[in-house]
């Protein structure tokens, strides 16, 4: 396994070819419904489609990325694509691999591990750094499609490649999926892990807060889960018109930073764009689904020490009780503010959270 430094670069045609398909968009007819109340807001979407076509400077936020220390790695004959933050504690520096969820790429963490890698620029210690690895998901960006488990991929890619004997993982959405299921089984190399997301148990809610909490997560599916839906069930034919219209793709992934985040503010318009953007150069939207459609029920104790966060405005907030009956639960933490993209909307209450778990597994 060799590692290849990676740097981002899309040629002039495809960019004035994204720019040509955004100029000639075609907007659906009027809808009887006001603002998002049924889906993404038309004005929104005509407002990012002009400026992504005619004023968003992608040479900009290329040359930003190409800042960050990325490579790309052959691990099960599979593509990989990650950054790699190297801790300013030296050998004291814990590792840990961050994962992203949809519909995200590994720039959703890139705030958090900054915050991670080097504390003392945030006000910090430096002795509670870590060595930070953040991989794009198996058919998100820049990494290739896997047949092999991407818990498998993190493993060899840690342990085998980087050379970290044991290591944490942190993980929300499909982030938290692929940290469990590497601390299931391969809890000999793991410190410890964070989540921001739950298995669910296979048993019936025992309290009145479990019984809610159950009942808020099959209101949320009612309501919310016609995307999860479609992308298990029918996602090529979605694949279709979302890999051939940008416009398409920006507003089924848009609508998602703005419903699931504690603010609509949350992230600007550059970074819903540069997150469209590498999803459209990359053209892997239809292969960020097949999570989803691959998706078989999982469920196994974890014996590995287990922090939860547990921010507001995510898409559910299951009670310790209820993560407890799953994981070695240590730390379970109420937050004040945040949504589903924690990493991005609140970077220093969940590095804080995580610097503060793993301080005593060091």
């Amino acid at each position: 396994m060799v590692l290849e430094p990676f740097t981002l670069h899309v040629s002039d045609p495809d960019l004035a070819a994204l720019r040509r398909r955004l100029r000639e968009t075609r907007a659906p007819a009027a809808f009887p419904a006001p603002g998002w109340s049924a889906g993404t807001e038309a004005e929104t979407v005509a407002r990012l489609v002009s400026y992504w076509a005619d004023g968003f400077d992608w040479r900009a936020r290329e040359a930003v990325i190409n800042e960050l220390p990325q490579f790309t790695v052959e691990v099960h004959d599979t593509r990989l694509h990650f950054v790699h933050l190297r801790g300013e504690g030296g050998a004291r520096a814990v590792p840990i691999v961050l994962t992203h969820g949809w519909p995200s790429t590994f720039l959703e963490l890139v705030r958090l591990g900054d915050r991670l890698a080097h504390p003392s620029r945030y006000g910090g210690d430096a002795a509670t750094s870590f060595d930070v690895v953040i991989p794009s998901l198996p058919g998100f960006g820049f990494s290739a499609p896997s047949a092999v488990p991407t818990h498998e991929l993190w493993h060899t890619l840690m342990r085998d490649l980087l050379g970290y004997r044991r290591f944490g993982a942190h993980g929300g959405d499909l982030g938290a999926g692929v940290s469990s299921r590497l601390a299931a089984f391969r809890p000999e190399s793991m410190i410890g892990l964070h989540l921001t997301a739950a298995m669910t148990p296979p048993v019936d809610p025992a309290t009145d807060e479990e019984r809610a909490h159950v009942a808020q997560v099959a209101r949320w599916h009612a309501a919310e889960g016609a995307y999860e839906h479609q992308q298990q069930t029918r996602p090529l034919t979605l694949a279709h018109g979302l890999s051939d219209s940008p416009a398409g793709l920006l507003a089924w992934i848009a609508e998602k930073y703005r419903v699931w985040s504690d603010s609509a503010h949350a992230f600007s318009d550059d970074d819903v764009l540069t997150q469209a953007s590498i999803y459209w150069f990359t053209n892997t939207v239809a292969t960020s689904f097949v999570p989803y459609f691959a998706y078989r029920p999982f469920w196994q104790r974890v014996e590995v020490p287990t922090a939860f966060a547990s921010f507001p405005a995510d898409l559910s907030h299951p009670p310790r009780s209820w993560v407890e009956r799953t994981y070695d639960l240590r730390r379970y933490t109420p937050m004040p503010r945040g949504g589903h993209f924690a990493g991005h909307e609140e970077p220093d209450l969940l590095a804080a959270d995580i610097t503060a778990f793993f301080e005593d597994l060091r």
